[in-house]
């Protein structure tokens, strides 16, 4: 059982990203939380964390539990689907996303410091809501544990300050806040692509979807467009992304759904990245990970947005 908060975080300039900062806070160790932390700058250097610290207390001034927080990070609800913010104030290990690629994620420790207020932008998605298919595999297949249980993500803008060593930016953005509760069993998980990104004229999209099933069986896609007003639009996705190659950056991620608007093309590059290839023992073929920010153009507008995604190792195209 864990309870769960995230964010990414991207600025409107593709000068730097946080894609995933977390916490997972699991039954078993509800003293000491995990939490993971990823800084990426445009010229490919990466900083990295993946450590458990002392969990803080739920409550904030005022007494209310809007806190989730363990060691040098925190999230804090400032007024509930509104806004949120953000804080850390450690050390992080710096590598680069070429590093990374080649299997190398360890370096030289450097001070890292980040304070980001998100006012959110867009309505909660809640994965099961839009599409009847969906709700169906969340409740009877294995795709339901892969995805922890009760969840929600929803875009937001972003205001923000980075220091990194003696180099700080200040910076405005846009990003994804996603909470989750619950179970989460990834034993047995193939892959998976997600992409999500909010445009300067209100539109957005997001979506999550796993690869073919081995037994032929449907798997989980869900998403929605929004037009910058009223409801979520369900949306299936029909092209994604899936990951094959491993590059830094310049590789299409465009993706293609399906909604009542007609066939909707979201054109996409990759700008700033990490990946994660540690071999796992116990699952030697467990998927490898990419986790970062891509310029989005959708009917002339453009943005930078959020895409995770991973295949099983052997499927992975090693150059």
């Amino acid at each position: 059982m864990r309870d769960s908060v995230s964010m990414w975080i991207c600025d409107d300039r593709g000068e730097l990203a946080l894609p995933r900062i977390g916490i997972e806070a699991v039954a078993s160790s509800w003293e000491s939380h995990q939490y993971q932390l990823n800084v990426v700058l445009a010229d490919g250097r990466v900083y990295r964390l993946r450590e458990t610290g002392k969990s803080w207390s739920p409550l904030d001034e005022a007494g209310r539990p809007r806190v989730l927080g363990t060691g040098p990070l925190a999230f804090r609800c400032v007024e509930p689907f509104r806004s949120w913010s953000v804080a850390f104030e450690g050390t992080a290990t710096e590598t680069s996303t070429r590093a990374l690629i080649a299997g190398r994620p360890g370096g030289p420790p450097v001070d890292v410091e980040f304070h980001v207020e998100a006012t959110m932008a867009v309505p909660p998605w809640i994965q099961g809501s839009l599409l009847p298919e969906a709700a169906e595999r969340l409740a009877t297949s294995v795709e339901g544990g892969l995805m922890g249980g009760a969840r929600y993500e929803q875009l937001f803008r972003a205001v923000g300050t980075l220091r990194v060593g003696a180099e700080e930016h200040t910076f405005t953005g846009s990003g994804l806040r996603i909470r989750r509760q619950g179970v989460r069993e990834l034993a047995g998980f193939w892959g998976h692509c997600w992409q999500s990104a909010v445009f300067p004229d209100g539109r957005a999209f997001g979506y999550i979807a796993y690869p073919p099933r081995a037994d032929g069986e449907p798997t989980f896609n869900e998403g929605f467009l929004y037009t910058g007003a009223g409801p979520l639009i369900p949306a299936r996705v029909v092209r994604a992304p899936w990951l094959g190659v491993l590059q830094p950056a310049g590789e299409d991620v465009s993706v293609v759904l399906d909604s009542e608007l007609g066939r909707t093309t979201i054109e996409g590059e990759t700008a700033l990245s990490t990946f994660d290839v540690t071999v796992r023992p116990e699952m030697p073929n467990f998927p490898v990970l990419y986790q970062g920010a891509v310029r989005y153009r959708w009917d002339g507008q453009e943005t930078y947005g959020m895409l995770e995604r991973s295949t099983m190792r052997d499927k992975i195209i090693w150059l």
